[in-house]
């Protein structure tokens, strides 16, 4: 909370002309990065939504379509567009980038892996399954609050958690999400951090007190 509060002074005394994002830059230590498995590529979900468009692909035909339509998925995608669209490279590539979280009906994952999976699992994007009766508004409203976590070649996350205009509390609760996510994946939790940053598109870096045990 200190640091979020830190970076809003920051903010104010510069008198930014556009709502900054915020964004977090956790660093690791003792991860061996050229090994792929213990690169973390995981999804995070936040208790609030980031102040950005996060925009959502659902993979679905019949009533799902209708349901994941009404429930203002950014794009809905039936059985015969998938086909069609894995027959364009250009297109596919287009689409695996335009989105930032992809869902499907779950009979659907075998056409999805066939055909897009190699434009989306490299991104990191494959679709989560959603099952037949799932409610799918709660699964873009949990969309909707989610960031990517996806460590390339260093050992270092980054992910956006809010903007200067969001309260400082909701921001801070998405920091700590963010946190607890990724701790949960390392071997050995805190000890495996480095170091927590936080900073505007504009400003200086703040850096996060963790607590150690």
């Amino acid at each position: 909370m200190e640091a979020v509060e830190a970076l809003k002074k920051l903010g104010e005394s510069r008198n930014a002309r556009f709502n900054e994002s915020v964004e977090l830059i956790v660093n690791l230590k003792d991860i061996d990065t050229k090994r792929p498995e213990r690169r973390i590529t995981d999804v995070a979900e936040l208790p609030h939504e980031i102040g950005k468009k996060v925009r959502i692909c659902f993979f679905a035909s019949g009533d799902m379509a209708l349901r994941a339509q009404r429930a203002g998925a950014d794009l809905v995608i039936d059985r015969q567009e998938i086909e069609r669209i894995a027959g364009d490279k250009r297109e596919a590539k287009k689409l695996a980038n335009a989105y930032d979280f992809f869902f499907a009906e779950a009979p659907l994952m075998p056409l999805i892996g066939r055909t897009l999976g190699r434009f989306l699992g490299t991104r990191g994007k494959m679709p989560v399954p959603v099952p037949p009766g799932a409610s799918v508004e709660d699964v873009i409203a949990r969309g909707r609050r989610s960031v990517r976590l996806r460590m390339r070649d260093q050992p270092v996350l980054k992910c956006r958690v809010g903007t200067m205009d969001m309260d400082a509390k909701k921001i801070s609760e998405n920091v700590q999400a963010v946190l607890n996510r990724i701790e949960g994946r390392l071997e050995k939790g805190l000890r495996n951090i480095k170091s927590v940053i936080l900073k505007t598109t504009m400003s200086p870096k703040v850096q996060v007190s963790l607590g150690r045990s």
